[in-house]
């Protein structure tokens, strides 16, 4: 049986590793994985190709070397990483070279790893929030809303992948409980009593996957989330998990802007709006349409037990 090649973007990330490692896994799939990345040689793409992926080069910023990659791909996931360089122009770019690759590949399925244009609810001239590089609102998410278009206009059959929260960040983005003066734990969210949609950032990947199997979801929009919760909920799972207690702490989102890490007044921002729009934000990342996708998707407790031991807790 011939496989259909599946072309990844970041197949050494988060999202991509994801989705890479469930192309292997199902060996009867008829997919196949070619993991692009800038670094073929690195560990991470050695590991691919011990395991039986097309380990190819390619750079976002490289319109030729994303071309040659995508040729003779079924499918390309498409997912950019704002947090290497705080540029949503850089991010837009990457995603036309992305869209322009695809569509030169002729792919029959693109998915694109997306987020909200937030402006759309919240105007560049509206008050409400605080507008960031002259024309963001959460730079972020817009800058891939924004690049929607791109796909749509190349006339690529594209599934904008609505993604949420990673719980990873707990881990890897210091957003794990600290301890306060008190020596006690608390976890800190500018969420008030909302909802926060949140998934494991490996189900992102494996959701993808889900999405490539059904090709009845080219040219639609999807959202996808492994649960809904508040802040109270996830300091109370937290606290299960680490056996000790561990208190939510709700910082307003104008405070958290203030704390100083790069990127801070973009995530108060993002809070706010995730905040503010709860019933669009949560309706929009539908739980059991995400498992339906992935039915291995994990719960923010079934996360906690596998990575518990990673928060540095200090």
């Amino acid at each position: 049986m011939t496989k259909k090649i599946i072309a990844v973007t970041g197949a050494t990330g988060a999202q991509g590793g994801g989705l890479a490692r469930a192309i292997l896994a199902d060996k009867q799939g008829g997919f196949a994985l070619r993991a692009i990345t800038r670094k073929p040689d690195g560990d991470k793409g050695k590991e691919l190709a011990a395991l039986g992926a097309e380990v190819v080069a390619a750079d976002l910023d490289d319109d030729a070397s994303l071309e040659k990659a995508f040729a003779g791909a079924y499918g390309a996931f498409c997912v950019t990483n704002f947090w290497e360089h705080f540029s949503p122009e850089k991010e837009m770019a990457q995603a036309a070279s992305l869209a322009k690759a695809a569509k030169a590949a002729g792919v029959s399925h693109a998915v694109w790893s997306t987020l909200e244009d937030t402006r759309l609810r919240v105007p560049v001239s509206d008050a409400r929030m605080p507008t960031l590089k002259d024309k963001y609102k959460v730079p972020h998410f817009d800058a891939k809303g924004e690049a929607n278009r791109f796909f749509t206009e190349a006339g690529v059959p594209t599934t904008m992948l609505l993604t949420s929260f990673y719980w990873d960040n707990l881990v890897y983005f210091g957003m794990g409980p600290r301890k306060g003066e008190d020596g006690k734990l608390a976890f800190v969210l500018p969420m008030a009593d909302k909802k926060l949609p949140g998934i494991a950032a490996e189900d992102i990947g494996k959701c993808a996957y889900g999405v490539f199997k059904r090709p009845d979801l080219a040219g639609k929009t999807v959202g996808i989330a492994g649960e809904h919760l508040t802040g109270e909920e996830m300091a109370a799972a937290l606290g299960r998990a680490l056996e000790q207690p561990v208190a939510y702490a709700y910082v307003p989102p104008e405070v958290y802007a203030t704390f100083g890490f790069p990127g801070a007044d973009d995530l108060a921002n993002m809070f706010q709006y995730k905040r503010d729009f709860e019933a669009e934000f949560c309706g929009a990342r539908d739980i059991a349409f995400s498992k339906g996708l992935n039915p291995e998707l994990q719960s923010f407790a079934d996360w906690l037990s596998r990575n518990k031991s990673r928060m540095a807790i200090s």
